[in-house]
This record gives structure tokens, C-alpha cells and sequence, in this order.
């Protein structure tokens, strides 16, 4: 789901705007009535989009946009004089008076264009020897009494550990010790 901050240079309105996003499926993040608070939850979110007003409390959304990270896309909801003055990269403008479907389009549309998220890869798990040791042990203890085969006892280990939330070596030493 796509970050959203709200900015509005009245709380009241922010708000309203926050309210009809939630209503239709929309998380929004942040509301905020200036800029310096946008770049505060911008840098804690790293990517999303910037719903604000042409003007906020401290700066006008040009300014907002140059110190705004390129992960953020910025639609801009303001009169056709403001819209007249000219358009940024990733800056998308919204008419007043405002239509909810226009709006709701405008999101889901500029949340398309973001770039898609880049997820860290978790490296390999790490077991120590003694780990790998133990979960051996308990295999074989279930192969043994259980006439499992090695891919049977693997997989019951894998259940006991999900069930139990805990993990395969937890798992294995619990096994162990109900069965030693």
C-alpha cells in the first residue's frame, strides 16, 4: 500500500481530506499543516505520495517539492491560477472544487507511476553447528520411533515449529527433550 501524507495549511481541512482517503481504501500516513513536518515523515517513510495544498504554512509547494526526496510524487490540489503557473517532475495538479473520484483516480494513478519498492533480501539463516547438530538429532529420534522417512521428520519439525512459533532449533530441542 502506498505511503500518503496530507498538507493543508489548516488542520480542519487536512483533515477532511484525510477523512474522504480513509473512507475509500486509502492509508494516509501523515497529516501535516507545513512543509518542514511533510519532510519530517517523508524521510521516515522514504517513498510515497505528497497530497498538499499549493501554499502551506512555512513554504509553497515548489520549495516542498525541490527538498523532497524523488520517491515521493506530489499532487497538488489548488485553483486554475495556481495550476497556470506551471508543472514540476512529479507534480500532478487537482481543480478546486475537488470531485472524490478525480481525487481517488489521481491516487491510484500516481501510485501506479511510483517506482516499484525495493525490498532488502534476507540474507541465508545462520545456525550454528550445534544447531545443526540438534536438528539432526531430533530427526533421526523421529525417524527412529516414528518410522519417518529424513523428509517426513524434516517436515513435522517444520510444523512443531510454526506451531509453536518459535524456530527449528527451538523446535528440535523441545522434540528432544519430550523424547530423551
Amino acid at each position: 500500500m502506498t505511503n500518503i501524507i496530507v498538507a493543508f495549511p489548516k488542520m480542519e481541512h487536512a483533515k477532511s481530506m484525510k477523512s474522504i482517503l480513509v473512507r475509500n481504501g486509502c492509508r494516509v500516513n501523515a497529516v501535516c499543516v507545513s512543509g518542514a513536518k511533510v519532510l519530517q515523515h517523508a524521510d521516515m517513510l522514504g517513498e510515497g505520495i505528497v497530497i498538499c495544498a499549493g501554499r502551506l504554512q512555512d513554504m509553497m509547494y515548489t520549495q516542498l517539492r525541490e527538498c523532497l526526496d524523488p520517491h515521493f510524487q506530489m499532487i497538488v490540489v489548488s485553483s486554475a491560477i495556481q495550476r497556470e503557473e506551471g508543472t514540476r517532475d512529479n507534480v500532478v495538479f487537482l481543480a478546486m472544487p475537488l470531485k472524490v473520484h478525480e481525487l481517488l483516480g489521481t491516487v491510484e494513478m500516481v501510485s501506479c507511476a511510483l517506482p516499484p519498492r525495493r525490498r532488502k533480501k534476507a540474507g541465508p539463516l545462520r545456525r550454528s553447528r550445534e544447531e545443526e547438530q540438534m536438528i539432526q538429532e531430533a530427526k533421526e529420534v523421529l525417524m527412529e520411533r516414528n518410522s519417518m522417512t529424513e523428509q517426513e521428520a524434516h517436515r513435522y519439525l517444520q510444523k512443531s515449529s510454526m506451531d509453536s512459533g518459535t524456530g527449528l532449533a527451538e523446535a528440535a530441542q523441545m522434540i528432544l527433550s519430550m523424547m530423551g
